[in-house]
């Protein structure tokens, strides 16, 4: 039984939408801020599969809708939940990024574990897009993220 519950994070970039957009599309940019391969860019459709190299780790992404310039819908994760990204113009060079995971089939503290690591994750993923996009700077933020023991 799926809950309520709605992970939201955003960021201000300044960029223009359709630069931003692409950044999560086009996995050659993507892998400057947030993952480290992919199978493909992002299609409406198909399905994908992301790794973290660093942590072994990789993860099938469907794409279930895409409103160019405006909204990318993925499903992804174990178990899956779906995770949306809303790009909002603000001005011709600044945008708004929204992204929200639901879907949760979890309860108790399983719940509340998901919710502080995908919280802190797409936190995480918003901070690095902002500085590739608006500096130039891979900060390696995700895969600093967690040292290996």
């Amino acid at each position: 039984m799926t809950n309520n519950v709605i992970i939201e994070t955003q960021m201000l970039v300044r960029k223009p939408v359709q630069i931003v957009f692409n950044a999560f599309i086009d996995p050659l940019i993507t892998t400057k801020f947030w993952f480290t391969k992919s199978s493909g860019p992002l299609q409406e459709g198909t399905t994908v599969t992301w790794e973290w190299e660093m942590y072994q780790v990789s993860s099938n992404v469907t794409t279930k809708k895409i409103i160019p310039g405006q909204f990318i819908s993925t499903e992804w994760g174990d178990p899956a939940t779906t995770v949306d990204y809303e790009f909002n113009a603000l001005t011709e060079d600044t945008t708004y990024v929204v992204i929200k995971n639901y879907g949760f089939n979890l309860s108790g503290e399983a719940l509340i574990a998901a919710v502080m690591n995908n919280t802190g994750g797409f936190t995480t993923v918003l901070d690095g897009l902002k500085a590739y996009l608006e500096y130039g700077i891979e900060l390696h933020l995700v895969g600093d993220k967690f040292i290996k023991k």
